[in-house]
């Protein structure tokens, strides 16, 4: 099979990613092989490539927003047969047994398998996908379309969840990539009033677009206190202006695996019960949650779409702000 494997994290524009051949995966018990047809480009696959987040382990494949068929079901697995369309996200398994699992909340479990960081991802040709973490796909989205559902979509449904959003009420969406793009539809569909911050005119237009109310700057104060706000970019600075934007008894939920800082603020950015939280990972009932949503809003996915070898094009575009909805694989 062919991958694209990271053996030295480093600058995307020295094309870490190198197309390599492996040999074709067996299913071991418990597991599915999934041929891939579809995977999608997330900013922490980036952060993986270039070392921002530290390798667990080397060499790895990354990717995880994972669209494929079944080629072959491993002992012990039932509900699933060769042929079947599935879904592999960042979730790729955990122990099942911790108190953190057994409270339902398996996005905290310390000895989870993340997808594309602790075992191999999708930027390959074939997957292995520990069955019980394999999701099922809505039909009305096609490979293409549903890669992007599969992380920037369940995680910024959590983290418009954890940010605590209802509706009539005020959401801040710091960042407009492929995640937030799918959170306002979301938020839209809730009722809420939405938001837009982000330094990309077109992107600000984009917002506008799809129904926000207004759109500006990172540092542009909305027009409205806040009730809710999720921030998408990788910037702690970014953080810092969502949280001077909420109304008292606001949330901030900050989605992202990593951050190039947490500036200093006043105590009074946070006093009046606002709320700081973090978004960790996802559960598979979100999973679940998100993806009946999905069909049932419907919501559109945008993407731009690239070959298996140009894996490290369309990171070099993430990364420069280029790319236009989600960057999808198509393997």
């Amino acid at each position: 099979m062919q991958v694209m494997q990271l053996t030295h994290p480093g600058p995307i524009a020295g094309r870490p990613l190198a197309l390599v051949e492996r040999p074709e995966l067996r299913a071991a018990p418990g597991d599915l092989v999934v041929r891939v047809t579809a995977c999608g480009v997330c900013r922490t696959d980036l952060q993986l490539v270039e070392g921002d987040l530290r390798a667990k382990t080397l060499p790895i494949i990354p990717g995880h927003q994972v669209v494929g068929r079944v080629v072959e079901v491993g002992v012990g697995v039932t509900g699933w047969r060769v042929g079947d369309r599935v879904g592999a996200a960042w979730l790729g398994g955990t122990c099942g047994a911790c108190a953190k699992c057994k409270e339902g909340r398996e996005n905290l479990c310390s000895r989870a398998e993340l997808v594309g960081w602790d075992r191999d991802g999708g930027f390959a040709t074939q997957i292995a996908v520990r069955a019980d973490y394999a999701l099922r796909l809505p039909d009305s989205f096609d490979d293409f379309a549903a890669a992007p559902l599969l992380c920037g979509g369940v995680i910024g449904y959590r983290s418009l969840k954890l940010a605590g959003i209802r509706p009539g009420g005020r959401v801040g969406l710091y960042g407009f990539g492929a995640s937030a793009l799918i959170a306002l539809q979301i938020a839209r569909h809730w009722g809420c009033r939405v938001f837009v911050c982000t330094r990309s005119d077109a992107e600000r237009t984009r917002a506008l677009q799809m129904g926000a109310e207004w759109a500006g700057g990172y540092e542009d104060p909305p027009p409205e206190r806040l009730d809710s706000a999720v921030t998408f970019a990788p910037v702690g600075q970014v953080v810092h202006a969502a949280l001077h934007a909420l109304d008292r008894g606001g949330t901030v939920a900050v989605n992202a695996i990593h951050l190039d800082r947490v500036p200093g603020f006043s105590y009074d950015a946070l006093w009046w019960e606002r709320n700081l939280r973090s978004v960790a990972n996802f559960t598979r009932a979100d999973a679940v949650e998100l993806l009946q949503l999905a069909s049932t809003i419907p919501i559109r996915t945008t993407y731009e779409v690239y070959s298996l070898p140009r894996a490290n094009d369309a990171l070099t575009r993430l990364k420069a702000g280029k790319v236009s909805g989600a960057a999808v694989l198509s393997v």
